[in-house]
């Protein structure tokens, strides 16, 4: 990968860094030569900070690290996009995104994949979610099959509300049965990507 850091004077090339999960744009930050050098030896994102006059390493107070995934440079070679897994928010006011976006993805079956995970690791102790994952895998997938046969017995009659109640609960207790399986939604659709490009 070539950088021109020639085409600014301080020889700072903005770094555009974007969730490579979610697709959400993080921050915005600026990084010489030096600061892309140690991003790719160490894997964390590295900046110039122009305030402190120095390379700084995101998170390297708060923990917050930038964990890099890809880097690209652009078309002048003079601008780049860091793709990166964020630990914990990435704004220094606490917020997901420095224009205080919540990063997550748009498409809401993958939100619900979060939540899945998040009620799972709850403490409440009223929580489905947290029950059913309480009561281990074989309850998570009889549920499964019970929300499938329900399904195709909505299937067979004209009330299209009791059909798509059963098609949600299905899909619901699909989400978790995968995660249950250290799997989620972007595994299957994968793998139906690789059938489609056979």
């Amino acid at each position: 990968m070539k950088i021109d850091y020639t085409k600014y004077a301080d020889g700072l090339v903005p770094a555009v860094i974007q969730d490579f999960k979610t697709h959400k744009v993080l921050m915005l930050g600026f990084m010489n030569e030096e600061a892309v050098k140690k991003t790719m030896s160490e894997g964390k994102v590295t900046f110039y900070s122009r305030s402190k006059k120095r390379l700084w390493t995101k998170g390297e107070e708060s923990g917050n690290h930038l964990l890099v995934k890809e880097i690209l440079s652009d078309c002048d070679n003079d601008t780049l996009l860091i793709k990166a897994q964020p630990l914990g928010p990435t704004c220094h006011t606490g917020a997901d995104t420095c224009w205080s976006e919540r990063n997550h993805q748009e498409d809401f079956l993958y939100y619900l994949e979060d939540i899945i995970e998040l009620r799972k690791k709850s403490s409440d102790e009223k929580s489905y979610v947290r029950q059913l994952f309480g009561k281990g895998i074989n309850k998570m997938a009889q549920k499964v099959g019970e929300e499938a046969v329900e399904l195709v017995i909505e299937a067979k009659d004209s009330n299209d509300d009791l059909f798509l109640d059963e098609a949600a609960d299905l899909l619901f207790h699909y989400l978790i049965l995968l995660n249950a399986k250290g799997h989620n939604l972007q595994s299957v659709v994968n793998v139906l990507k690789q059938r489609h490009s056979k």
